[in-house]
């Protein structure tokens, strides 16, 4: 799962590598511009959905692999919850201008297992939808 579509760049990266792709885009404009992207039809693979990234998609859960692009101020739990045992989720934690870089993965007991990478600069995660 990827939450921010965006321009849909990365969500193409994923799918041509051979991964199902649900991305989640909470700004409307860009949802829908996406409903005539020229390249929509060439990745069935992707999955587009207009939604609240703070939430993900409790339907299609669990998910392999979380892939977050917007800064959050914390770990949202929701994600946290539909992630597989031995899933990953990289997201950019921290408010400001710089973020550190987490990777969580949930180990079979149920635990999480959190590593710490550098420092980066991400637009913040808002929750809710802009309609």
């Amino acid at each position: 799962m990827e939450i921010g579509t965006g321009s849909g760049y990365q969500s193409i990266v994923l799918a041509q590598m051979g991964a199902q792709v649900f991305t989640i885009e909470r700004q409307k404009k860009l949802f829908d511009e996406h409903r005539n992207f020229i390249l929509r039809n060439k990745y069935p693979n992707i999955k587009y959905f207009f939604g609240d990234g703070y939430d993900g998609l409790p339907t299609y859960a669990p998910f392999d692999k979380i892939v977050v692009t917007a800064a959050a101020p914390f770990i949202p739990p929701k994600l946290v919850e539909q992630l597989k045992p031995d899933g990953n989720m990289v997201i950019p934690v921290g408010e400001g201008t710089v973020q550190r870089m987490l990777r969580l993965t949930i180990e079979e007991d149920g635990n999480i297992k959190e590593e710490v990478f550098d420092n980066f600069s991400f637009v913040p995660m808002v929750e809710g939808r802009n309609s």
